[in-house]
């Protein structure tokens, strides 16, 4: 207890070395006296939480007031908020100021606020830090259970399919159409739709390491397979012509050819840039604030989009090729399905890029998965949609004599 103005301490006396001191207070009476009252006293000899006794009830402050008065002309800052000098002012005189996003202070009346650690957060009244949320697109979240369950189901229609046009494999529609040309197809599209389970789940080191190379891998094989289709529509047209010698380049052996240079050159890409900069899992603590966003880093953004622009070349070149071939008098003539088939492809990939960029954390990944499903339903509906409702519905159009009789109409 201290008074500058109305509290004094005087010395009693001294035995054997005890000091005892009494504490006055200075109180002026309403006539303008000034009375010393005795308000406790101060024994050296006494244990340290014994020494001081003070009787505030009889202690009378400046002004007439009863209790002590405040030393400080500021509030105290509670935990969450630091002090901050005000101009002008005396030290004693402060403004209270939140601590900043991202840091924290523990204590009342604190100078300065702290810094978080990477993974932890400050609480709503910024006064402790507790871990980071982590957010991936997993099994668990509804997002991710139901394109998963989309992918698995969506994989058994190209099976189907296969299964029927294995039963129907000797009816002129399926031999029209490259039967084992379409088997192959259908087996990358089944291959298509699964690989979208690699991009959910925690991002595992393995995970990011492969899924962008089987997505690149299995859909070269599916548009590479739509292109050898486009080109021996062209070829056996041609080889009809009096005089023509292009009946040695429609076998399956030039069909298989083509597939197999552009899907070699897609991997020998996929090597390189895994030798180069491969994809890794990172923690993304800039994004989101709060939250660790788990994701891959494809290593190489260049390499990621050189693979999905060869894509694009192979399916423009496939689009190109079949819109030009559309009108060939063929009775099954596929131009016109891969015409469309590639360019809704075509127009799912190109609408995913800046919906990609305008994503975040598990919704970019999410976009991605979409767009695999999309487009891979996009070929197969556009493909063998037609086909397998003549093959169950139209058998009457499945048939030599119909074939006999469009190509003499």
């Amino acid at each position: 207890m201290n008074s500058k103005s109305n509290m004094n301490k005087y010395h009693l006396g001294e035995n054997s070395g005890e000091k005892v001191y009494s504490i006055v207070n200075w109180q002026v009476t309403p006539e303008g006296a000034v009375n010393q009252v005795e308000v406790g006293t101060f024994s050296s000899s006494l244990p340290p939480d014994q020494a001081l006794v003070v009787n505030s009830s009889f202690v009378v402050w400046p002004r007439g007031e009863l209790q002590v008065p405040r030393s400080m002309c500021s509030e105290s800052c509670s935990a969450g908020f630091r002090k901050a000098s005000i101009r002008g002012q005396p030290l004693c005189c402060f403004e209270c100021v939140p601590c900043q996003q991202g840091e924290i202070s523990n204590q009342s009346d604190s100078a300065n606020c702290f810094r978080c650690l990477w993974n932890q957060w400050p609480n709503d009244q910024r006064s402790s830090c507790i871990p980071k949320t982590v957010e991936f697109l997993s099994y668990e979240d509804a997002l991710g259970a139901a394109l998963a369950a989309a992918s698995i189901i969506s994989a058994f229609t190209p099976t189907i399919i296969l299964w029927l046009f294995n039963c129907y494999k000797h009816t002129p529609i399926v031999k029209a159409n490259n039967y084992s040309l379409s088997c192959l197809l259908l087996v990358s599209l089944s291959l298509c739709f699964l690989c979208s389970l690699g991009f959910i789940g925690y991002p595992q080191p393995e995970k990011c390491l492969l899924r962008q190379v089987s997505f690149g891998l299995v859909f070269t094989l599916c548009i590479s397979c739509i292109l050898a289709k486009t080109i021996m529509v062209v070829f056996a047209f041609m080889a009809t012509k009096p005089g023509s010698d292009l009946k040695k380049w429609t076998t399956l052996r030039v069909s298989y050819t083509i597939i197999s240079a552009c899907f070699l050159l897609q991997l020998i890409l996929c090597i390189i840039w895994m030798y180069l900069a491969s994809p890794f899992p990172q923690y993304n603590t800039e994004t989101k604030p709060g939250i660790i966003i788990i994701d891959c880093n494809e290593g190489s953004p260049a390499a990621f989009w050189t693979m999905l622009g060869y894509l694009f070349l192979l399916a423009s070149i496939s689009f190109i090729v079949a819109f030009l071939a559309r009108r060939l008098p063929d009775s099954f003539n596929e131009a016109q399905f891969i015409t469309f088939s590639m360019l809704a492809f075509l127009s799912v990939w190109i609408s995913y890029i800046p919906a990609s960029l305008s994503a975040q954390g598990k919704y970019t990944v999410a976009m991605e998965i979409f767009a695999i499903l999309a487009s891979s339903w996009a070929l197969v509906i556009c493909m063998f949609l037609p086909k397998c409702f003549i093959i169950l519905f139209r058998p009457d159009m499945n048939s030599k004599e119909y074939l006999m009789k469009k190509e003499k109409h």
